[in-house]
């Protein structure tokens, strides 16, 4: 660990939100943290998160950006380079490579099933989502070593959702083998893809729910001082938008960001009623990051995979990691049991022009 942040914690925690092509920011992040000497002790993942923190943990320290970068270059729709220059042909460019997406999936990701879509015709049999995750299943089989993953060097704990009593559902190294069967649960949206039934329980992604687990690190008392860095892939915070699509946008957002505000004032608050009760305690020190879609960002954008949002996407996820962390060195030290940092970029206002 390098000179500069040896005073961390000795328990640091990765939580990894979900956001499907968003996920190159968590990259970044990631990038940017393990090349400051930051290792994680725990990694708990949804969604994009989960596959986030299988490539992490079901790999050694020097493969683990490698795993990350060779991840997203396949991922990546190639179709030559995105105009920089003026923002209107950019979010078309954008918005051409999510309905690219939509309509021939990623061969390393995702592929459309039959029936799929036609399930909504009458004389079409029945379907419960519109692709099929077994591209994904075959490039974690590649890509991470599941004997590495589960032997502990980092714990690593998978999030999904019980699609029939709603109940959440945890997989946890520390007590469970995990497989490329958990992540695909993780990474189930609904309707999108299909759920997966692991031990007699129909599971799906708990984005709707619980798209950043906080709490799976937080409930429990920490028994020494502990950091939990979270990484978000939705705002709460943005301008007033313009248009139809900015709306929407907007909309997706509110959708699956607004569970982790109330996880976090959830938590602020019973932090409060503990130190009363034990004061003196361990301190815990959330690190909260939030990406915050550039003006060229559409509404599908969850969708887009092109290179040149890839890789703005992993550049901003390792800025504001760069500026978490500096705010983590000159925070002074303060007396409360929770401590809550949070990062995320500047507003811009919103471009009138922006298609609709």
């Amino acid at each position: 660990m390098t000179e500069a942040i040896t005073h961390f914690p000795p328990d640091i925690a990765l939580v990894l939100g979900g956001g499907n092509a968003l996920g190159a920011y968590l990259a970044g992040a990631c990038d940017h943290l393990l090349a400051q000497g930051v290792e994680p002790r725990r990694i708990v993942g949804a969604s994009i998160g989960a596959v986030t923190g299988a490539l992490l943990a079901g790999n050694p320290p020097e493969r683990r950006v490698p795993r990350l970068r060779e991840f997203w270059a396949e991922a990546a729709i190639h179709t030559g380079r995105a105009p920089s220059e003026v923002l209107r042909l950019r979010q078309v460019y954008n918005g051409m490579h999510s309905a690219l997406a939509a309509l021939i999936g990623r061969p390393s990701i995702f592929r459309h099933r039959f029936p799929g879509l036609w399930s909504a015709l009458p004389w079409m049999p029945n379907d419960t989502a519109l692709y099929d995750l077994a591209p994904l299943r075959k490039t974690l089989e590649r890509l991470v070593d599941f004997d590495r993953l589960n032997r502990g060097g980092i714990r690593l704990s998978i999030c999904a959702v019980d699609l029939e009593s709603g109940e959440e559902v945890v997989f946890d190294t520390a007590r469970d083998v995990i497989g490329p069967a958990h992540i695909l649960a993780s990474t189930a949206i609904l309707p999108a893809f299909p759920p997966v039934e692991i031990e007699g329980r129909l599971l799906c992604d708990p984005g709707y729910t619980n798209n950043v687990p906080i709490d799976l690190v937080l409930a429990e008392p920490p028994e020494r001082d502990l950091l939990c860095i979270a990484v978000e892939l939705f705002s709460l915070k943005a301008p007033r938008p313009r248009s139809l699509d900015a709306v929407l946008e907007r909309a997706h957002d509110l959708v699956f960001a607004s569970a982790t505000r109330r996880t976090i004032t959830g938590l602020q608050r019973e932090y409060g009623l503990r130190e009363r009760l034990t004061p003196g305690a361990p301190r815990a020190t959330l690190l909260h990051l939030a990406y915050r879609a550039g003006l060229d960002e559409v509404s599908a954008k969850t969708l887009d995979f092109s290179p040149s949002s890839i890789r703005d996407r992993w550049e901003a996820g390792a800025r504001d990691m760069s500026r978490g962390l500096a705010r983590l060195r000159d925070a002074a030290p303060g007396s409360d049991l929770l401590a809550y940092l949070p990062v995320d970029g500047p507003l811009q206002a919103r471009d009138p022009a922006r298609p609709a």
